[in-house]
């Protein structure tokens, strides 16, 4: 089961494949529990209990606004008979119809690039975000983590960045955005919030990174040799820092991909190839020393950086001299490395 410290919540799933968490129930309870208002910004919503849930809450008189990436909702060819529901995507698109059919403020994405943000606000008052994208896959098949935080000023940090994207600015458009990363302290819990491309993540995860003094584990998708995270990598592998992770095997074999520098420094690094009910290793997720965790939307991979529409969160912080927050923030970074150990055990191929 999620671990828990206080107001913040840390998920892993999907649990048809060994993990703890149901995350498509985590979702839905979550959007059972609005009130009087939700803000969803998410790259694909093909879930249909996620949207009956979305549905719902408006029935009760919430108010609920919604952005998508368009490219889900369009078809990759023209259809012989546009008037005929078939093709790629179509449950993405009969959703959608419903969703406008109950008088929902939804609007598709005005980014050239990927608009790849997976969060809720619920009420001004608590988030809901990590990487998993609302979809049967997202939630069943491939391995992913969700994130609640309980909190009314981490929820208006991720609510004005959603007026901001439904104005239009994100991605290059990225007028508006704040200058800084930034910072709230949940139940002894540190946490930084870092949107892309304004607050350069890639930059604040490499800082991460350089603090480490004892080990840094991964779970990620997708890690480019442009990202300069692999840079700061293969520098601390230099220096003899223990590196391992887990990585998706389709994305580690591409030829930008940065797995074989790192395996050839000494990361121990392991393949998850799809198959035996396993999607995707889809996590963005890394555990620095045991006890900070940074996840979210964000690939490590140069238009991630400068090109998407990301957020990331940091749990936790290895410079805190608070004895409260070490214990809180190594909790939660303990449940998150034993999910990637699990994920190397299970699913591993190791190289």
């Amino acid at each position: 089961m999620a671990v828990k410290v206080g107001g913040v919540e840390f998920y892993v799933g999907p649990k048809g494949v060994g993990a703890p968490d149901d995350l498509e129930a985590v979702i839905v309870d979550f959007i059972d529990g609005a009130k009087k208002r939700l803000e969803i910004a998410v790259q694909e919503l093909e879930s249909r209990p996620i949207a009956e849930a979305i549905i719902r809450a408006r029935a009760r008189k919430c108010l609920v606004k919604i952005v998508l990436e368009q490219d889900y909702l369009k078809s990759t060819k023209l259809q012989s008979d546009p008037w005929e529901a078939s093709g790629k995507h179509e449950p993405n698109r009969e959703i959608h119809n419903a969703i406008l059919r109950s008088r929902i403020d939804v609007k598709t994405d005005y980014n050239t690039s990927i608009f790849h943000q997976k969060f809720i606000v619920r009420d001004r008052a608590s988030l809901l975000t990590g990487s998993t994208n609302f979809t049967p896959t997202g939630t069943h098949s491939n391995l992913n983590h969700v994130v609640v935080i309980h909190d009314e000023k981490v929820a208006k940090i991720y609510a004005r960045e959603f007026a901001e994207i439904q104005q239009g600015h994100f991605g290059k458009r990225n007028e508006g955005h704040d200058a800084a990363p930034l910072d709230r302290v949940v139940s002894n819990v540190p946490i930084r919030i870092l949107f892309a491309p304004d607050h350069n993540p890639e930059m604040e995860i490499m800082k991460q990174m350089l603090k480490a003094k004892k080990r840094i584990d991964f779970a990620i998708f997708t890690f480019s040799k442009s990202s300069g995270i692999d840079d700061t990598m293969l520098r601390l592998l230099d220096m003899d820092m223990p590196i391992s992770g887990a990585f998706d095997g389709a994305q580690g074999a591409q030829s930008w991909a940065a797995i074989k520098p790192l395996k050839k420094k000494g990361a121990k690094l392991s393949a998850v190839w799809k198959g035996k009910g396993v999607g995707k290793l889809h996590h963005k997720l890394m555990v620095l020393d045991e006890q900070v965790v940074i996840g979210g939307s964000f690939n490590y991979t140069g238009p991630a950086n400068r090109l998407n529409d990301e957020n990331i969160f940091i749990l936790g912080d290895l410079e805190t001299t608070s004895a409260a927050q070490r214990k809180a923030q190594k909790k939660i970074a303990g449940f998150a490395l034993k999910e990637i150990k699990r994920i190397v055990a299970n699913h591993g191929s190791p190289l």
